[in-house]
């Protein structure tokens, strides 16, 4: 290995775990776990590829550290989720970015989920059900163990119903040839948005899923990253439960 390439892992793992530390002072924990994990490893490679006795040294010491502060919060969060007390709130400022869809689920989906429900009313016109489409996509890139997503939104009385209802079918028909059920259903009472994953996860975003701003153009930055989308100002408040209720 290269001495550049150990300087470009050394970078990384001080830029992941920089953020892992804002985080953590932010009282984000959930996310700043994932950062911590990923900057320890990231960490441990650089020890490998070092010979420098005192230079191993020292890193072995900052690994220790952090892994110390990740246990206390795995172990801290796990106590607030055993409670049934864990509630977390981020902020999402005006014109932000950074927010798609996998940065900000991404820490609260395990490898084990199988079942994820959303209730949001407003998945009806073209790019809300764009928003949904992106969802799904996210959901399956980050868990192959997805089988069944059930959505309960509600159709807009003044306008042709046709678009949305064909989008969800070609949707559902998608989703079954990658073996996962889409189960829609309508509600004209609908109003609140929340998303919930059966691994007890609890995600409530003020704006529900439709929280981008219209891009400038079809060939303007952030048109299809949504990682560079600039966001409406919202709230997200995550929750767990041991129970998750059904639709």
């Amino acid at each position: 290995m290269t001495d550049n390439h150990v300087s470009g892992m050394e970078a990384s793992a001080v830029s992941v775990l920089k953020r892992a530390v804002e985080l953590d002072q932010s009282g984000r924990f959930q996310d700043s776990l994932v950062c911590y994990q990923e900057g320890i490893q990231l960490l441990i490679d650089v020890l490998k590829a070092l010979k420098d006795e005192s230079k191993r040294g020292h890193y072995r010491e900052k690994i220790k550290g952090y892994m110390d502060r990740a246990e206390q919060i795995k172990a801290h969060v796990n106590q607030m989720k055993e409670d049934g007390k864990y509630h977390e709130q981020i902020k999402i400022p005006e014109d932000a970015t950074g927010f798609s869809y996998e940065a900000l689920f991404k820490p609260y989906i395990s490898s084990a989920l199988s079942e994820v429900w959303v209730e949001d009313p407003y998945i009806r016109h073209t790019h809300q059900l764009y928003n949904f489409l992106r969802f799904c996509e996210m959901l399956l890139k980050l868990c192959s163990k997805v089988k069944r997503i059930h959505l309960l939104t509600s159709q807009d009385e003044q306008a042709d119903k046709t678009q949305q209802s064909n989008a969800l079918s070609e949707l559902r028909d998608s989703l079954g040839g990658q073996g996962v059920t889409l189960d829609v259903q309508y509600s004209s009472t609908i109003h609140d948005r929340e998303i919930r994953f059966d691994n007890g996860w609890i995600i409530k975003i003020g704006r529900g899923l439709d929280y981008f701003k219209k891009p400038q153009g079809r060939f303007s930055i952030g048109y299809c990253d949504y990682d560079l989308r600039r966001c409406q100002e919202t709230s997200v408040d995550i929750f767990h439960t041991k129970h998750t209720k059904t639709l």
